[in-house]
């Protein structure tokens, strides 16, 4: 079930929200009440406030998947009901749903300043749809052999890589809706995939542990990071494409660490990011606010979401301790409003 909230602040932009909030679950409204929170070892770690927001009606009848950013204002989400809905998140109203597929949706991709998006599903294939078209997909991709479990559009919307548990990336022309490469490594179970900005690079995590780099020239394997010791569950290319975080399954805080890595020129690990007690789910990299702090934002299965500083992994209490020594503000979100 799909709940937006009415009142997010510009300061975390959608595309952000969306991508955490998918991956958190369903999503529930929460009273004002105090709660504690408690780690696996069950100490208690801080008495914290919750506060009440609007509520929605719920835009699908069984779990979300995933939900991405189609525009400023709309964002589109897909589910176990096999059906895909773009959604006014400002209004609370739903503009559109899109059905053809004959399983669970697993990814969305929106092609860049337009109204088209792809869906990816347990069905093995990926549809394309349009918001100003009919309700029925304009094409369908089938090529994937199981559950399509990576989708990235070119930063030139030419292109579409996709990737699969089958060990599989494809690469399609989207002029012609053709497969014009291929590539297979063995246990190479897909993940998530990303595009490098302005670069024919796709950034690939894997189930296998590995964060791969793919040359779109051919599909070429361009590099493979150091492998770690937890599968890799999502992936997130910085807008500058100088930098990429991967991060990692785990439980009870042995793993569920996020990892950023240098795409430029040594491709090593730069930082890690630990502190969450589950398997760490998304990673993205925020905005830079005004004081031009570089940060990124994790969400785990231990139902929280992290605010990290990228370039000294403080988090939490310890970086609103910090803030006022290093001259910034923290930026506001949702469980700041009154």
């Amino acid at each position: 079930m799909l709940l937006l909230y009415r009142q997010l602040k510009p300061a975390l932009p959608q595309k952000v929200f969306c991508r955490l909030w998918a991956v958190m679950g369903k999503l529930q409204s929460k009273l004002r009440h105090s709660t504690y929170k408690y780690r696996p070892d069950g100490l208690t770690e801080e008495r914290v406030q919750t506060k009440a927001f609007q509520e929605y009606s719920p835009a699908h009848v069984d779990a979300v998947s995933v939900v991405a950013t189609l525009n400023s204002d709309l964002c589109v989400s897909g589910g176990r009901d096999k059906t895909a809905v773009a959604y006014n998140w400002k209004t609370g109203h739903m503009v559109k749903r899109f059905r053809g597929h004959e399983r669970e949706i697993t990814k969305i991709a929106c092609i860049p300043k337009s109204n088209q998006f792809f869906s990816a599903s347990r069905d093995k294939t990926v549809m394309m749809w349009d918001l100003q078209g009919s309700s029925q997909p304009r094409q369908q991709l089938s090529g994937h052999a199981m559950v399509v479990t990576g989708l990235a559009v070119s930063p030139d919307s030419s292109q579409l890589c996709t990737g699969s548990r089958d060990n599989s990336l494809l690469l399609w022309d989207l002029g012609t809706g053709q497969c014009v490469e291929r590539a297979s490594v063995s246990r190479n179970l897909v993940t998530h995939l990303c595009w490098v900005p302005r670069e024919p690079y796709v950034l690939q995590s894997s189930e296998d542990k590995t964060i791969r780099l793919w040359d779109s020239r051919g599909l070429q394997m361009a590099h493979v990071f150091p492998t770690k010791q937890q599968i890799q569950t999502h992936c997130d290319v910085s807008v500058d494409g100088h930098t990429c975080v991967s991060c990692s399954s785990g439980f009870g805080g042995e793993g569920c660490e996020a990892t950023l890595w240098d795409l430029r020129q040594t491709r090593d690990r730069m930082c890690e990011y630990k502190g969450h007690f589950q398997t760490v789910a998304s990673c993205v990299f925020l905005p830079k606010p005004t004081a031009l702090m570089p940060m990124i934002a994790t969400s785990a299965h231990d139902s929280t979401v992290k605010i990290w500083n990228q370039d000294t992994g403080v988090t939490g209490n310890k970086w609103e301790r910090e803030r006022v020594a290093m001259g910034v503000e923290r930026p506001e979100g949702p469980e700041d409003q009154q």
